[in-house]
């Protein structure tokens, strides 16, 4: 049975995810994961979400204010052993409810183009590519997407 607790970065449920999601961004982003891993600190993130199985971490994302009005969805991760099972999207829709209670109108994010099951989660949800924003302007690598709220 799987739980959704809301919680913040220091979470040691998130963290230690976290720790796994790197080290596979690590490989699928080759020479480039440091220019990325810049931007995924965790110490200031407010907004948190760990999906449970059997009390056990499997599943985690977060979102942070982009600017006013727009959240960015970050640090989403599964377990590959928990994959396919439906838990990043129970992920990502808590994080759409909890983003609406904050009063934001959309969603965006950034994910890379050596993440196709991450861009297959977001189109199904209802994410569309949109034009590179902010320090992924310039990123071949990078897909940028967005989900309006409202």
């Amino acid at each position: 049975m799987e739980t959704i607790l809301r919680t913040d970065s220091t979470h040691p449920g998130f963290r230690a995810l976290v720790t796994l999601l790197d080290k596979d961004l690590q490989i699928r982003d080759g020479e480039d994961h440091s220019f990325y891993a810049q931007f995924n600190k965790i110490d200031k993130i407010k907004h948190v979400v760990v999906a449970y199985k059997d009390d056990v971490p499997v599943g985690c994302g977060a979102i942070r204010e982009y600017q006013t009005g727009v959240t960015e969805v970050k640090r989403m991760f599964v377990k590959p052993e928990f994959r396919g099972q439906g838990i990043a999207r129970q992920v990502l829709t808590e994080l759409e409810k909890w983003a609406r209670e904050l009063n934001y109108t959309a969603c965006i994010l950034e994910t890379g183009k050596k993440q196709p099951e991450a861009i297959r989660l977001y189109q199904k949800a209802g994410y569309t590519i949109i034009p590179n924003y902010g320090q992924y302007k310039h990123v071949d690598n990078s897909v940028c997407m967005q989900k309006d709220l409202n």
